[in-house]
């Protein structure tokens, strides 16, 4: 096996850095957001008018969740048209519930609702700690504040073989309203346990505990991103669907230098179908893309002219073949760990590849200097979607679904290879720059 190269292992090593500071959706937007300040982007507001100008960098987030960021090219965008890369911020996993607190024989459980479709075993004995948003009451109003605790604050343990003698031949199956609430303590009554998690909130942010109003807390898990294998050639992190692809595009984008408007949308709610203000299925890239040309003043038809030559991708991590389960894949279709960015194929449109897109980005896989390989799902399994099949759609605009090969996909600890990321990140700045 050829050394991993020294830009690969620092871009997985960023990449780790990244997820491991983005807990949660609103964490991974404000990771983004401090990663385009730092290389000179301007923020804007959507309840203002804006003036863009061409070179510059700009980003507006929507409701915390989502980010869309754009460099202005040089060419008005119904000459050149978009040059687009979409992922999503949101992976699956629990998420607090509102009255989360209550005790069961002096034992405090936190009451969670499961996000999405992760696989729920693989959070059982786990360190997990709560990372979200909490909006504190101010003299104005409240305001929004991100909260994280570093250190392990809940776990879900196993029960005990000798409880559970069919485990090992039947698979752990939990619960969802029973079996899933996670061990917080010792408390009394239901008030005390709520009153513990409150003021814990509180004493984090260094306010008052009657000035917490509300929260929206993920569950996640506190080990770090790491490198593994004998030549440490794999990572393994949470989170990695799909953060990896964000960070792929963000890098991307901030390293491109095009004359075509360059797009980096990253959305909220991809894992529970994509239908909000924030998810792809809403008006968000819509929005921002329309005023982006009016801004150069362009009428009705010059955007249509825009669409219809632009170009979107939508970034997702794709399901590498692995060796112990051979019976889970299409025989043809054995996409490899570290053998290249993946092209996502599915007659029954869960992908949004045709033939012809499918080739455009092969040329610029070709033309970035590296490998891809294609992937069709087994004809008897379900298979799962992304954005692109919903922006494509909505935005009546040429699209391609891509990703990075990966194992244990919806696990709390997934796994991905070191020079399959750096590959997507040169694709897709080859594409901005296309």
């Amino acid at each position: 096996m050829k050394p991993i190269a020294k830009t690969a292992r620092q871009q997985a090593k960023d990449l780790l850095a990244f997820i491991d500071a983005s807990p949660s959706p609103w964490h991974a937007v404000n990771s983004v957001e401090q990663r385009l300040r730092d290389h000179g982007f301007e923020p804007l507001q959507e309840t203002i008018d804006w003036q863009l100008q061409p070179g510059q960098g700009y980003f507006l987030n929507r409701k915390g969740g989502s980010l869309i960021a754009f460099r202005i090219g040089s060419k008005p965008v119904h000459e050149s048209g978009f040059r687009i890369v979409g992922a999503h911020t949101d992976s699956p996993g629990l998420r607090l519930k509102p009255k989360a607190a209550h005790v069961s024989d002096g034992i405090a459980r936190l009451g969670v609702e499961v996000y999405g479709g992760p696989i729920l075993a693989t959070f059982t004995d786990r360190d997990l700690s709560l990372a979200g948003r909490v909006n504190v009451r101010t003299g104005q109003g409240f305001e929004t504040r991100l909260l994280r605790f570093d250190q392990p604050l809940v776990r879900l343990p196993n029960l005990a073989i000798h409880m559970n003698r069919d485990v090992n031949e039947q698979g752990l199956k939990l619960h969802k309203q029973n079996e899933l609430p996670l061990i917080f303590g010792f408390a009394d009554s239901h008030d005390h346990a709520a009153t513990a998690l409150r003021q814990l909130l509180a004493e984090k942010m260094g306010v008052r505990a009657d000035d917490v109003i509300n929260w929206e807390m993920n569950v996640y898990d506190t080990q770090p991103g790491s490198f593994w294998g004998f030549a440490e050639e794999f990572i393994a992190d949470s989170q990695l669907d799909n953060l990896a692809s964000c960070h792929a595009g963000l890098t991307a984008l901030l390293a491109a230098a095009s004359d075509s408007t360059a797009v980096c949308a990253l959305f909220d709610h991809e894992e529970v179908g994509s239908e909000s203000a924030t998810g792809a299925g809403g008006s968000f890239i819509a929005d921002v893309l329309a005023r982006i040309a009016d801004s150069q003043g362009l009428n009705a038809s010059q955007q249509r002219i825009a669409h219809a030559g632009s170009f979107f991708i939508s970034a997702d991590m794709a399901h590498a073949w692995h060796p112990n389960f051979p019976n889970a894949y299409e025989p043809c279709h054995k996409v490899m760990v570290n053998a290249g960015p993946v092209i996502k194929l599915n007659a029954n449109q869960r992908y949004s590849t045709d033939a012809e897109t499918a080739a455009r980005f092969m040329l610029l896989c070709e033309q970035a200097g590296v490998p891809f390989q294609q992937y069709s799902h087994r004809t008897d399994l379900g298979c799962g979607s992304t954005i692109g099949p919903i922006v494509s759609a909505n935005l009546g605009m040429a699209s391609v679904d891509v990703g990075c090969p990966m194992w244990a996909m919806h696990s709390v600890r997934e796994s991905a290879g070191v020079t399959d990321h750096a590959a997507m990140i040169r694709v897709l700045k080859a594409a901005f720059e296309s």
